[in-house]
């Protein structure tokens, strides 16, 4: 099963990856982890990933790509896996198709964790009230502020995904909005169709 979980920032991506991971035993793809996983093994996409963040740069399109075709690779994601947070791009959404159909696979679905944005906004500062409370550090990006220019950033750069998606016939959605439990529910039913 290969999935890409889509939705804006805080819209429970993260939380519905790890039951997916739990509950069909497929690993959880973020770039992040990927980058400095590739980084630490010292592999050739590596090096020239901490190159590039040693001069305090973006990393590019291509390194990032390159890094994602090395990780499917590997023997852990040969029942499949969940790209959370990539592609972020159409560019990306492009290079994905080429490295999954270059290994004779393709998608399985795009499941589009549907919001409503004001709610959203009130979800982070929930967050963060109670992060604050329980006397552990605040994430940066749980600030209302920070929060609504990455939301911005995400409907000017990644929501084009969900008609990319959409045209293709891969994308499904979920209300994001309700409880955990309902959307995991949500989530687990769509998988059952495929």
């Amino acid at each position: 099963m290969r999935l890409i979980l889509l939705g804006p920032p805080g819209a429970g991506k993260g939380t519905q990856a790890q039951r997916l991971v739990d509950r069909h035993g497929i690993p959880q793809l973020s770039t992040g982890d990927m980058l400095r996983a590739a980084v630490k093994a010292g592999t050739d996409v590596g090096k020239r990933a901490k190159a590039v963040m040693d001069a305090g740069e973006l990393v590019s399109d291509e390194i990032v790509n390159a890094i994602v075709a090395e990780r499917i690779d590997q023997a852990d994601c040969a029942r499949g896996f969940i790209l959370d947070g990539y592609p972020r791009t159409l560019v990306q959404a492009d290079s994905v198709e080429k490295m999954l159909a270059d290994r004779g696979v393709g998608l399985d679905a795009v499941i589009e964790l549907v919001v409503d944005d004001k709610a959203l906004v009130g979800r982070i500062v929930k967050r963060a009230e109670e992060t604050a409370a329980a006397g552990l550090p605040v994430r940066k990006d749980d600030n209302p502020e920070v929060f609504e220019e990455r939301l911005r950033e995400y409907y000017k750069k990644t929501a084009p995904l969900i008609g990319y998606y959409y045209a293709k016939g891969l994308l499904k959605g979920v209300d994001g909005m309700a409880s955990i439990d309902e959307v995991t529910g949500q989530i687990e039913a769509l998988l059952s169709e495929i």
